[in-house]
């Protein structure tokens, strides 16, 4: 066992999952305005402080996923927030692309950003602490959309950064988004999803990467937002199985699966289901933002000193996802 699958692994195991806390600072700002809270330094890390320090740090949480400027803060207790996390048993990570901007010759689309000067950040990363990273590329899916350029491009940008982030022994989450948005059906987004992860794989192998070594942070299976034809629970569990066993080489160790726009309630049930119904090798948990933040967000910004309360809130969510990783959740137990 390498030391990359060693920190994948302990990352994933017993039905633990990964925060995505992550947020740069303008969309950390809008979320904080939405609930009437300013959006300054201290303000932005004392939520995260007070997630970060919650027993479902211990219990549920393998892993958190930070923002460049979380990661060099320094908490209430005088330890860095990789310290911190560590603490608790969890492993830090950092997200490193610089976000997404228009795909030349193709406008409409988008390419991730970011390789320049990435080798010197990891290493900078990796003295503060953090042992796993995050790339984001992001698809539309239209009539048109997303094209073979868009396809290949974020492709191979996501295994330059794989290579790159493993050559300075840290994880790489590979994470390619096929985004909700549009009227597309399910089986549009299968096959668009399937083809994208294919490439993902196909660059990956060209790049050398050891996938025992990777984190795959794929969508789930589901009709667009806008849809009028929307799938069951477990049709979004059958199809997202036969989208990754069709798709995923088995070295991966793990899947760990983004919320995309999902409620707290939908991210769970639909996690809960394809754990329950797993036919595969791979660990299957979640690496969720806000469906595993916004309840206590929302709480925590009705009175900010609420700390204990807050973190309460969080562990009841983080407990939640972590029993749907397991494939043991039940809607009754929202409720207790």
């Amino acid at each position: 066992m390498s030391e990359l699958n060693k920190i994948a692994l302990k990352i994933l195991s017993n039905g633990k999952g990964i925060l995505a806390a992550d947020e740069s600072n303008g969309t950390m700002t809008k979320r904080l305005e939405a609930v009437n809270v300013e959006s300054t330094p201290k303000n932005r890390l004392t939520f995260r402080e007070t997630l970060f320090s919650s027993q479902s740090m211990k219990d549920c949480i393998g892993g958190v996923i930070l923002y460049d400027e979380t990661i060099n803060q320094i908490s209430s207790s005088g330890k860095s927030i990789p310290e911190l996390i560590s603490a608790s048993g969890a492993v830090p990570g950092i997200k490193v692309d610089t976000g997404a901007k228009n795909l030349a010759n193709s406008p409409e689309e988008k390419i991730t950003e970011g390789l320049d000067g990435l080798r010197e950040r990891l290493k900078k990363y990796y003295e503060l602490g953090a042992r796993f990273t995050k790339w984001r590329g992001v698809y539309s899916i239209s009539n048109d959309y997303p094209s073979k350029l868009a396809i290949h491009s974020n492709a191979h940008a996501l295994a330059r950064y794989a290579a790159l982030v493993q050559e300075c022994e840290m994880v790489p989450i590979v994470e390619p988004e096929v985004l909700m948005d549009g009227d597309h059906s399910a089986d549009e987004c299968l096959k668009k999803t399937s083809e994208v992860i294919k490439k993902c794989f196909e660059e990956l192998i060209l790049h050398k990467i050891d996938l025992s070594g990777i984190i795959l942070k794929p969508n789930m299976i589901l009709a667009g937002s806008n849809s009028k034809n929307k799938i069951s629970n477990e049709e979004v569990s059958d199809k997202t199985l036969e989208c990754l066993k069709n798709s995923v080489p088995t070295e991966v160790p793990g899947i760990a699966f983004l919320s995309g726009g999902q409620s707290e309630e939908e991210a769970t049930e639909n996690l809960n289901l394809i754990s329950k119904n797993n036919n595969t090798n791979f660990i299957m948990t979640y690496s969720y933002g806000r469906a595993l933040q916004q309840s206590a967000l929302k709480f925590w910004s009705k009175d900010i000193t609420k700390i204990n309360e807050t973190q309460d809130v969080f562990n009841h969510r983080a407990r939640m996802c972590t029993l749907a990783a397991q494939g043991k959740w039940t809607r009754d137990l929202e409720n207790q």
